[in-house]
């Protein structure tokens, strides 16, 4: 009888989910030659491993991978959302606690938005999360410059078109109108490249503020700005439900996540209070209206 090979990863995702890089640097490690994989020196990514395998990086064994873990995190405006960015603006792991390991980001905001970011140490776990079968609500708070029309904001609900890009359906209502500015919550599903301002911008209003303040059950909470708090093992399980089993193997309960950096009230979002598991008590953030 035939024995059923082991079932491994490539050596360049193994590498990335031990944190010592990205995939995209482990091709290029192996290329250097400082890759070996049970005593053989490997001149190709295309090597496939598994955990009986005996790994060494510039003459190191391979340090154990680490639990799949998630955190959330505030992003400020005036970040991008990348590693790297060509025109020198300040990225968003550049500003990330130092006691994070390297972690991806679940999604994007752009340049100007701010709020609620997912990371997370495992790269399979981003992309299930991002998809849109996944069904979870991403939920803004909108800052509008303009008087804004409750019926206009109404037909978004049936989903709409701006120059030949179709925007499913969009939740967004009116919280409060003060002068020339309005606070609205908007809701979405699949959160395109700059939807909410495009789309505002189609009705003929110009976005001035927009803050994610939760991505699917997990909301920005109490988070000052540039701070991450871990999600526990056990609210990410309750949360992920059959998903958890594909991903968090080996999730245990993490450390207290660290306290927020200091901010001024003053200079604060709007937000929810938490309870005691980081999340709020009520989906829907504290109401604010003006500018």
């Amino acid at each position: 009888m035939t024995e059923t090979p082991a079932k491994g990863d490539r050596i360049a995702k193994v590498l990335a989910r031990a944190g010592l890089c990205s995939r995209r640097d482990a091709e290029r490690w192996i290329a250097e030659g400082r890759v070996r994989v049970n005593g053989r020196l490997l001149d190709t990514p295309a090597c496939v491993v598994t955990e009986k395998d005996q790994i060494v990086v510039d003459g190191k064994p391979l340090p154990a991978a680490d639990r799949t873990r998630l955190w959330r995190f505030h992003k400020p405006a005036g970040v991008v959302t990348t590693h790297r960015d060509p025109q020198g603006r300040p990225t968003l792991f550049d500003i990330l606690p130092p006691e994070l390991p390297r972690v991806v980001s679940v999604g994007r905001l752009d340049l100007n938005s701010e709020g609620l970011i997912l990371l997370t140490n495992d790269g399979a776990l981003a992309r299930r999360l991002e998809l849109p079968s996944t069904g979870w609500i991403r939920r803004y708070r909108v800052r509008l410059h303009g008087i804004v029309d409750p019926g206009l904001l109404a037909t978004l609900e049936a989903g709409v078109t701006v120059d030949g890009i179709v925007y499913g359906p969009i939740r967004a209502v009116l919280d409060g109108q003060k002068g020339e500015n309005a606070w609205l919550t908007v809701s979405l599903r699949e959160g395109k490249n700059r939807e909410i301002r495009r789309v505002m911008e189609h009705l003929g209003y110009i976005t001035s503020r927009l803050i994610r303040v939760a991505y699917g059950p997990f909301q920005l909470g109490e988070l000052e700005r540039g701070a991450a708090a871990e999600v526990t093992g056990k609210v990410l399980r309750d949360q992920l439900g059959a998903t958890a089993e594909d991903v968090l193997e080996k999730t245990v309960r993490p450390p207290a996540a660290r306290g927020p950096t200091p901010q001024t009230a003053a200079s604060r979002p709007p937000r929810s209070r938490p309870n005691e598991t980081g999340t709020p008590e009520t989906g829907r953030p504290r109401r604010r209206t003006g500018a």
